[in-house]
């Protein structure tokens, strides 16, 4: 199958590096046992961005590899030696390119009004040991894992970036016409449909440049679907002007100038947001002498209407001249005000702190097994889950010390939360379900050997009961082979199965 070259549409799967993990590890010299921790921190991970280029006009790279992934962050490493960030990875867009998520829909950057966008944000390189020392825990033992980076589908969608618009029926001679004021080589036959691609040319018009954008496949019902116009009117979209392209020459039955031109419009007006852009008139083929008789009929009319019209033949280029300076003067005059415009100061303020009350959120909501379980949700505690290594006692002492600092189990006991009920922090489907239980005695001055922490050897009440059992059981079943040890087990069962039968249970019924 071949690839196309020209493609406007593109799926992309972006998936940026994870943080590496933070280090644990002493120091040790000669004569010093314990140096002091010396773990270095992890790598960030790398993101991906788009990146605007002014030499692309299709997004067809992305149409042959539509998964891009960065490079994970390196883990740190002893000697406070960190780990390296991972590489970023620079896509290249065309101008006029508007990224969507795919899943929500959010619009997440319009690259024709900025240049560079972060579409998925590396992980957050964990701290090793040496960064969480302070004065109470002098040499921890764990350190924060790195946090995974961002992975979505985005829609990239081509919106053409020109100045002036042609639109017009097919074979009106809107690429003829291109190629005679412009350096440009569409394709050009004398058969509908011929353009399948937009086609841009660059125009120089005095001290004026600028750049004309060929609409293809536009008839009546283009804006439901009909022909090519569904796939390409958005091109026009960014236009500032729009020059109807008419053949005063065609063929075809019921077509004529003036009628062609309301189906256009209706098409424009149906698709919307158009309505300002001011409109050229171009009645074209007047090289034919039919046609130049019809164009100057109906040129008076259209000039009653507002519209200024230009009699062109893309054959022996009359017309061309006047044409493209008044394309350069409406050019000239939009940009004009569009450069007086003030553009809004762009300022960068931080985000301000919030309370205590305010970093998080506490509901209660059924678990989907009868139970109920207390929901926590929130940045700051997602990330510190997502960076705990639960498999460390200590770790997990220092995650439970951090979310009792802002204050959630405050919150949860005034909320009613009793001990032992299921406590659920991050987000989708699959959080991190905890056992709630308040803690008396918090903070690092709790020491214990590293990689432990006192306040978690105590074992849960469900674990308490199970263990007693079990005790009693063996207990009982001990004794029990005391007492039996010489009884004839064999001999023994050999007349309870005698006894069992010899017994008459139809007798016992009768009765």
């Amino acid at each position: 199958m071949a690839i196309p070259t020209f493609v406007d549409r593109a799926r992309l799967t972006v998936s940026a590096g994870n943080g590496g993990h933070g280090c644990v590890s002493v120091h040790r010299e000669k004569f010093k046992p314990l140096g002091g921790p010396d773990g270095g921190n992890g790598g960030d991970g790398g993101s991906v961005l788009l990146r605007v280029d002014q030499g692309l006009t299709t997004l067809v790279d992305y149409h042959r590899q539509s998964q891009r992934k960065a490079s994970n962050g390196q883990p740190g490493m002893g000697g406070n030696r960190n780990g390296a960030n991972g590489a970023d990875v620079v896509l290249t867009v065309p101008p006029g390119t508007v990224v969507t998520d795919h899943g929500t829909g959010e619009l997440l950057a319009d690259l024709g009004e900025m240049d560079e966008v972060v579409v998925a944000l590396g992980g957050r390189g964990g701290l090793g040991n040496a960064a969480l020392a302070s004065a109470a825990r002098k040499a921890p033992g764990f350190a924060l894992l790195g946090e995974e980076g961002e992975q979505r589908v985005i829609d990239l969608e081509l919106k053409v970036l020109a100045d002036v618009g042609l639109v017009g029926f097919p074979s009106a001679g809107k690429s003829s016409l291109i190629a005679a004021i412009s350096a440009a080589k569409p394709k050009i036959a004398d058969y509908p449909f011929t353009t399948l691609v937009p086609n841009l040319g660059v125009v120089v018009a005095g001290q004026t440049t600028f750049t004309v954008a060929d609409v293809p496949g536009l008839i009546e019902g283009a804006s439901e679907g009909r022909g090519l116009g569904h796939d390409f009117l958005r091109h026009i979209e960014r236009c500032q002007a729009i020059v109807h392209v008419i053949d005063c020459a065609t063929w075809e039955p019921g077509r004529e100038p003036i009628g062609d031109l309301d189906v256009i419009e209706t098409e424009l007006a149906n698709y919307g947001g158009l309505a300002d852009r001011p409109r050229l008139v171009a009645l074209n083929k007047i090289d034919i002498p039919d046609a130049r008789d019809l164009a100057e009929m109906v040129g008076p009319e259209l000039e009653a209407h507002g519209l200024q019209v230009f009699l062109i033949s893309t054959v022996t280029g009359e017309g061309l001249s006047a044409l493209t300076y008044a394309m350069a003067k409406i050019v000239a005059a939009r940009r004009s005000i569009h450069d007086a415009t003030p553009r809004p100061r762009i300022v960068i303020r931080p985000e301000p702190v919030p309370g205590d009350r305010t970093e998080f959120t506490i509901k209660r909501q059924g678990d989907g097994e009868g139970g109920q379980v207390w929901r926590v949700r929130g940045a700051k505690p997602e990330r510190w889950v997502r960076q705990t290594d639960f498999a460390n006692a200590e770790a997990v002492g220092y995650l439970a010390d951090r979310l009792n600092r802002i204050g959630i189990e405050d919150e949860l006991l005034a909320k009613g939360a009793q001990p032992g009920d299921a406590v659920a922090i991050g987000a989708g489907e699959h959080p991190v379900v905890f056992d709630f239980a308040p803690q008396i005695d918090t903070g690092a001055e709790l020491l214990a050997r590293r990689g432990e922490d006192p306040r978690l050897e105590e074992v849960r009440p469900s674990v308490r009961r199970r263990r007693q059992l079990d005790v009693e059981y063996h207990a009982a079943r001990d004794q029990q082979m005391v007492t039996d040890r010489d009884v004839d087990w064999r001999e023994r069962h050999r007349r309870a199965l005698a006894e069992e039968l010899s017994h008459d249970f139809d007798d016992e019924d009768d009765r």
